[in-house]
């Protein structure tokens, strides 16, 4: 028997649903099933009723699932302990942030956090969302700024901090790279360059939202996974780019920002963002960090 194994089944009764549980621990719903049934294996007995259209736990697996949830939550306690006194006996704060986040947020903040927090060391790691959050979970960062997922993790807390402005990245060459500001009617013709939906989903979506709320279909020339991968594209020419504000400060030649205005009752181009840490830890840099933030959240949310 694994903990992670009674992580899954613990998803499962709390969702009575396989996709939403699998989403909720961030793998696979082959995996997530899997894991169920070498524990039931492993116990020899049934805890779930699987059919094509339900999931529902046995009067045995109810029974077990209670148990299961206090082993678990002793194992996070056990751990959180451990973590919370390594962290006492090194001044270190991991932080880990998003590409825009990187360009645009960490330059302003750092400076700030430094004269705040002069005797605490800062680790930064940049990523995705979808690879900081399990980071988070594991204790190896003590607090992330990501984009919030719609399906969170109820051992992690969310902060919403504001949203990041879309604007359209244009070749300096091309006809739109003149325009005060363009909206999504105006790249009707034009190709994109959008981000791979498996890694980065909510710039993805939000891309094909503009342009179906626009009644149209978003011509896509190419995908790519890394948002200075993105913004070097359109500096080749190959398309147009809708990104973050803040991608402007990846120093990329060649390539315009230009605001993006939404058409009348379309969505204003925001992606949110937020700070996430692990729910009930303790961590003196981090809540200083949250201090500093806290206090230039206003000045901060302007230049996004």
């Amino acid at each position: 028997m694994e903990l992670r194994q009674l992580r899954c089944l613990i998803a499962v009764a709390d969702t009575l649903h396989f996709g939403r549980a699998a989403q909720r621990l961030n793998m696979l719903p082959a995996s997530l099933g899997r894991h169920i049934r070498l524990l039931e294996e492993s116990l020899g007995g049934r805890l779930l009723v699987r059919t094509t259209r339900s999931v529902s736990l046995t009067d045995a697996g109810r029974e077990f699932v209670e148990a299961a949830r206090d082993v678990v939550a002793r194992a996070e306690r056990l751990a959180a302990t451990f973590r919370e006194q390594q962290k006492e006996q090194s001044a270190v704060l991991r932080i880990g942030v998003i590409d825009s986040a990187a360009a645009g947020l960490m330059p302003q903040i750092l400076p700030r956090l430094r004269a705040g927090l002069p005797d605490v060391a800062i680790e930064l790691m940049e990523q995705k969302t979808i690879r900081l959050l399990p980071r988070v979970l594991t204790g190896r960062l003590d607090i992330a700024i990501v984009r919030p997922p719609e399906v969170r993790d109820a051992r992690l807390e969310f902060r919403p901090l504001f949203s990041e402005t879309l604007v359209v990245a244009v070749p300096q060459n091309h006809r739109l790279a003149s325009r005060k500001v363009i909206r999504v009617k105006d790249m009707a013709e034009e190709p994109l360059i959008v981000p791979d939906r498996r890694s980065r989903p909510h710039s993805h979506d939000m891309t094909m939202k503009l342009f179906l709320e626009a009644g149209l279909t978003a011509r896509v020339a190419q995908i790519a996974e890394e948002k200075q991968t993105i913004v070097s594209l359109v500096g080749t020419g190959v398309g147009l780019a809708i990104v973050p504000r803040w991608a402007s400060r990846l120093g990329v030649g060649g390539v315009t920002f230009i605001d993006l205005a939404p058409d009348q009752n379309q969505t204003k181009g925001e992606l949110a963002l937020a700070a996430v840490w692990l729910r009930d830890t303790r961590h003196a840099a981090r809540d200083g960090f949250m201090s500093v933030l806290e206090k230039d959240l206003a000045a901060l949310s302007a230049t996004a």
